[in-house]
């Protein structure tokens, strides 16, 4: 329930009260078992990882740089459009702007994002040494590319966006890959 709370209304969007009565505790006992709203919301973006990161794994088994950039939008497709979930992505509106008091969220949330693109940028690394990118494509430039528009995605779905456009859009992205190339 805290996981949901946060992931439609973001950090700071998200009161303590609201949290408490989601998870059917009083305050004091919210906090007596998490600390403070940083730890509940750091353990909740934690439970998410494992949930959101199973469209990372698919990507990662992919057996071309093509397939597993494929894999990573429309996998955002689906994560930010899931069926029973709320619209977007908490990895992206979670904490992406805050108060000078939330400053610590927003920069563990950054370096999480950072990190996802790391992995991103070494799975396409793999295919680089067998030919598996087209000449003079860089894997760190590719994985931004491909994180920020699956960020755009994710605005877009909380925007409102349909699954049916968003689809659209994630497949015009994959036509910089030049024709014939895996």
């Amino acid at each position: 329930m805290a996981l949901r709370l946060f992931w439609r209304h973001g950090y700071e969007g998200t009161s303590i009260a609201a949290l408490a009565e989601a998870v059917g505790v009083p305050v004091p006992s919210l906090y007596a078992a998490f600390g403070n709203k940083e730890s509940l919301f750091l353990r909740a973006v934690e439970h998410y990882g494992r949930y959101a990161g199973r469209l990372y794994d698919e990507a990662f088994r992919a057996r071309s740089a093509k397939a597993a950039a494929r894999a990573v939008l429309m996998g955002e497709v689906e994560l930010v459009c899931g069926r029973g979930t709320p619209e977007g992505c908490l990895m992206v509106q979670g904490a992406l702007a805050t108060s000078p008091e939330s400053e610590v969220v927003r920069e563990k949330m950054a370096r999480l994002r950072r990190q996802a693109e790391v992995e991103i940028a070494h799975c396409f690394a793999r295919f680089c040494s067998v030919g598996g990118l087209p000449a003079g494509w860089d894997p760190k430039t590719l994985a931004a590319y491909v994180t920020t528009v699956a960020a755009g995605l994710a605005v877009q779905a909380k925007s409102g966006m349909p699954r049916a456009q968003l689809t659209r859009v994630a497949e015009m992205a994959m036509l910089i890959w030049p024709e014939g190339s895996q």
